[in-house]
This record gives structure tokens, C-alpha cells and sequence, in this order.
């Protein structure tokens, strides 16, 4: 955030600066006590610097946000490696889960299977004995 407030003063800065320097440069052209000819030539070439210094200043701007993209570009394809990472590992968890609750029901099933052989055991072992009585 702190960044993008530099960037922005920075820009207002320099722009300021065109501004100023292209201001005074036709005040001092203006007030010059000198023939239309010079005057001309001398207004010409100072448009001449101004036109090389906004050149400059797109040349920069254009770096500057051709920067940003990228470094967008590469913060974004971060964000989604990571969400892919965190994903995978949610799904190897959850897998995991429910893995372990199949074979804890495996385990009960066998268990009740068991305990109910063990119950039908007893049951015929007291019909037997009560039998024989």
C-alpha cells in the first residue's frame, strides 16, 4: 500500500515538474527581448527538450507498469499454486478420514459378528444344558 502511495507521489512529482519547466520556459521565452525568429527557434527547441522528457517519462511509466503486470502475473500464479497445494492436502486429509472411519466400521461389523456368534453360542449351550436337566 505504502508502495503504491511513493509510486503515485512520485508520478504527481514528476509530472509537477514538466509542468513547471514547460510554464516557465515560455515565460522566459515570452519576456526575452529577442527578434520572432529567435523567439520561434528558442520556443521550438524547448518543446523540442519537453517532447525528449515526456518521451522519457512514458518510456518509464511503461517499464514501471510492464513491472507491475509481472509482478501480478507472478503473485497470482503463487496464490493458485498454494490454493492447489492446500486443496490436495484437504482431499489427502478427508481421504485419510475416511479411510480410517471404513475400517473402524469393518472392525465393528466383525466385532458385532462375533459377539452375536458368541450369544447364539450361549443361547445353545444353555438349551443344551437345560435340556439334559
Amino acid at each position: 500500500m505504502a508502495h503504491d502511495n511513493n509510486n503515485g507521489m512520485a508520478k504527481g512529482l514528476v509530472l509537477g515538474l514538466l509542468a513547471g519547466s514547460a510554464i516557465g520556459a515560455v515565460l522566459a521565452l515570452l519576456y526575452a527581448p529577442k527578434s520572432g525568429k529567435e523567439l520561434r527557434a528558442d520556443i521550438r527547441e524547448r518543446t523540442d527538450d519537453l517532447l525528449t522528457e515526456a518521451e522519457k517519462y512514458v518510456h518509464t511509466a511503461k517499464n514501471q507498469a510492464a513491472e507491475i503486470v509481472t509482478d501480478a502475473k507472478r503473485r497470482s500464479e503463487l496464490l493458485v499454486s498454494d490454493a492447489k497445494t492446500k486443496a490436495n492436502s484437504l482431499i489427502q486429509d478427508a481421504d485419510k478420514v475416511l479411510t480410517d472411519a471404513r475400517q473402524k466400521a469393518g472392525t465393528i461389523v466383525e466385532e458385532g459378528a462375533r459377539l452375536k456368534g458368541a450369544v447364539k453360542a450361549g443361547v445353545d449351550a444353555y438349551k443344551q444344558e437345560r435340556g439334559k436337566s
